[in-house]
């Protein structure tokens, strides 16, 4: 088996050439590629938060897919002080969301996480280029990552279940009504939005981004402040789906830098493009020369994941 780890100075082969050397060869293998393997906190998850069921009251659809649940727990965390006890209590469950992450994705290779709206179904050419994407990056040896959900989420999980690539999923509690999509290897939740939010930057390589709405606007910005702040390194973040982004991509490239909010190195920091092929060469030039990943051995595990990973023998 083969996993590529971050190492101080870059690799001197190029995006290329790693890539074509490994297609074959995913970096992490997951059980359960029959069956979704489950990780929830939560066993008895409420309905939709009411804000959406009365939104989706007025617009005649039903409630959208993962916008949380009725009583949800960064909900209360949200509202304001609370006594001692229960900010210790809030506390300690931070922290086992947080472990819960990392226990679930310590051994799973570099992922690239794809970010899109739920609402496109499969005949749609936006669901065609995500599902494109998903092959790509699989056979690239990265994990693909993404909401879980159906749509754009769905169609790149499908793309990396194609190829037999490691396919994954993380959100907020679901609420009853609602189930991740079929093509998940694994499908993590978690109590905190926020904690989700941080494992997405953390274990990617890259952010690839279809039209989506205001989930998906959220990551766009966050990761480009993080980039631009120096809280992590220029990893790619590229928008696919040019005629939706158009407008957004006239904001940013006109009005924001004549007013001098931002500087232009902020927005060419932003790939947008249509061809799978420029996105791949981006990731890959990125992930093995900006950010030095090499293919070499999985390293051991010793506080328990054995079950989390079945490396290739």
């Amino acid at each position: 088996m083969s996993r590529p780890l971050r190492l101080d100075s870059a690799a001197e082969q190029t995006a290329e050439q790693q890539g074509e050397q490994k297609q074959d060869k995913p970096f992490a293998t997951l059980p359960g590629m029959d069956k979704t393997q489950e990780i929830r906190p939560e066993p008895r998850p409420g309905p939709a938060p009411e804000v959406e069921r009365q939104a989706a009251a007025q617009s005649g659809e039903p409630p959208r897919w993962g916008k949380g649940t009725e009583i949800a727990e960064d909900g209360h965390f949200l509202a304001g002080p609370h006594s001692r006890t229960s900010e210790l209590g809030r506390l300690v469950r931070i922290g086992a969301d947080f472990v819960r992450g990392f226990r679930a994705l310590h051994f799973v290779g570099p992922c690239v996480t794809v970010f899109g709206s739920a609402r496109f179904d499969e005949t749609h050419r936006y669901y065609a280029l995500a599902r494109d994407v998903g092959q790509r990056l699989g056979r690239a040896g990265f994990t693909v990552l993404t909401g879980g959900g159906p749509g754009i989420m769905e169609a790149a999980n499908r793309g990396a279940r194609d190829v037999a690539a490691p396919s994954l999923g993380l959100n907020i509690i679901l609420p009853k009504e609602q189930r991740p999509n079929p093509y998940l290897d694994r499908w993590v939740e978690f109590r905190y939005f926020f904690v989700r939010k941080v494992m997405l930057v953390k274990y990617s390589y890259a952010f690839v981004v279809l039209p989506g709405g205001f989930g998906t606007m959220d990551e766009v910005f966050e990761c480009a402040t993080l980039i631009q702040t120096g809280k992590i390194r220029n990893f790619p973040l590229v928008m696919m789906g040019t005629d939706y982004w158009e407008p957004l991509r006239e904001f940013i490239s006109h009005r924001m830098i004549e007013e001098k909010t931002i500087l232009p190195a902020d927005y060419e920091r932003i790939l947008f493009t249509d061809s799978v092929d420029e996105a791949m060469h981006h990731i890959l030039g990125a992930a093995t020369g900006e950010l030095g990943l090499l293919w070499e051995a999985a390293p051991r595990w010793y506080f328990g994941e054995s079950g989390l990973q079945k490396p290739g023998r």
